[in-house]
């Protein structure tokens, strides 16, 4: 289970092993380690186990979907599937909500072949803490239970890290796909905004929200994004547009790139010591493949992450509104403040925020007029300690916010550890739909670093 998902499935087709074993194999990981990372709040055995045996079955006969078939895969739980109910990890959630489909998503997966073993545990409608008067999971971070996976694609994150299932998607509103990639030392990736359908999906911040990949390489969200990607008529933020080819650019050079790099050290009061040294390390071995890299300033820095934080939290305070009045006690306590606050951000503020944001497109797509990539850390820090956990000390540590207020795809993959042993992330950014620059970047680190090649001490 410690595989990437391109690895398994070249198993596969050599006879290697089967759909069947890598799935026994997934739901034997979580025998052993569910209990205390908190990955699972659903599991779909008997259905996975059918799925993989036709999987193996179609592969015998020379049917072969592609990469991801006989592939195991979790889903985070504000996503629909047609094996159960949909819970967001909240009691207030209508259980028919999503009831009897797949979403769009979910449905491409599998028509791939992948089969879906469950799904994973997240905070509560994708914000605010985990609330342990609630009877949801606590989710725990692999490399050291006492910390966090990051949230909230917490337990896609912590699945992927301890070899639970090989890949999974998550959802990035503010950079709930790549804090928990960084936690976990795992890669995730934040497409485009209207790359990849958000249909079936519940929402949290609607001009915000994005589904995506999370797996153990760059490589491997290639692989699922080609599958994720392209245009569903239902949803109105779905880009009707070609979807590009994201793997015949993984070649491993970097020849001819110019890629910037903001080190945002000043940034954030929680900067690791070790952040440095290991953005210097990630950098060089981006030159010896090739790249040129530079300095370069990200403009609008604080305005573009407070627009992050002020709007989703107005877009969810706009959806949640009739049920925090009803039900406010069923709500966790640090879901119902985080989405509260949106009731504070007037609509003049939020008129405001859409202007900077529009500001801030203008002025980063000049930035990349001039570069092909930039290089940010994903997180100031290693995962903080569930028992101290805060909303203020996530947002004061992630670099992530910054980019769903422009929609740039954007992915976090491993760079190194610090000093106690929690992993730390690289970000990588590309101009809006040019994920193939951005898969190819994390592809080429990681040929030359064996960073989203380590195992955490659970396992």
């Amino acid at each position: 289970m410690y595989l990437t998902i391109t690895e398994a499935a070249a198993a596969l087709r050599a006879g290697e092993t089967t759909s069947v074993e890598l799935t026994t194999a997934a739901y034997a990981a979580a025998d052993a380690h569910d209990e205390a990372l908190g990955v699972y709040l659903a599991r779909f055995d008997e259905t996975a186990l059918a799925a993989a045996a036709k999987a193996d079955a179609e592969l015998a006969g020379g049917v072969d979907r592609g990469p991801l078939h006989g592939i195991p895969l979790g889903i985070k739980d504000i996503i629909a599937t047609e094996e159960g109910e949909t819970t967001a990890q909240s009691l207030v959630l209508d259980r028919a909500w999503g009831a009897g489909g797949d979403a769009p998503v979910v449905a491409r997966l599998r028509a791939a072949g992948a089969i879906v073993t469950g799904k994973t545990s997240t905070m509560e409608y994708a914000i605010g803490t985990p609330d342990p008067d609630k009877p949801f999971p606590i989710p725990r971070n692999p490399w050291n239970t006492e910390r966090y996976p990051g949230g909230s694609s917490s337990g896609t994150g912590s699945g992927v890290a301890a070899g639970l299932f090989l890949g999974g998607l998550g959802t990035d509103t503010g950079g709930s796909i790549r804090y928990p990639a960084t936690s976990c030392g795992i890669t995730g990736l934040k497409q485009t905004f209207g790359r990849v359908p958000k249909a079936g999906c519940v929402p949290l911040g609607y001009s915000y929200d994005h589904i995506g990949p999370m797996a153990r390489s760059a490589e491997d969200c290639a692989v699922m994004l080609a599958v994720l990607a392209g245009h569903d008529s239902s949803d109105a933020t779905s880009a009707d547009r070609p979807v590009d080819d994201y793997t015949s650019g993984l070649t491993g050079s970097l020849a001819g790139l110019r890629i910037g790099i903001d080190r945002l050290l000043d940034r954030s009061p929680l900067t690791a010591p070790e952040l440095d040294p290991a953005l210097d390390a990630a950098v060089a071995e981006l030159v010896a493949a090739g790249a040129e890299v530079v300095d370069v300033r990200l403009p609008l820095y604080d305005e573009l992450k407070t627009a992050t934080m002020a709007g989703l939290s107005a877009e969810a305070y706009a959806y949640h509104q009739p049920d925090l009045r009803s039900r406010w006690t069923d709500y966790g306590a640090g879901t119902r403040m985080a989405v509260v606050t949106g009731a504070l951000v007037s609509a003049g503020d939020y008129v405001q925020a859409q202007r900077v944001r529009r500001v801030g497109q203008r002025q980063v797509a000049a930035l990349f007029a001039d570069v092909d990539l930039i290089l940010t850390p994903t997180s100031a820090c290693g995962a903080p300690e569930v028992d101290k956990l805060t909303l203020d000390k996530i947002v004061d540590a992630l670099h992530t916010p910054y980019w769903n207020a422009l929609g740039n795809p954007a992915m976090s993959v491993p760079m190194g550890f610090t000093a106690d042993g929690l992993p730390l992330g690289l970000q990588i950014v590309g101009k809006p739909f040019d994920e193939a620059t951005v898969l190819a970047a994390g592809y080429a680190y990681q040929q030359r670093t064996s960073w989203h090649r380590q195992v955490p001490p659970l396992s």
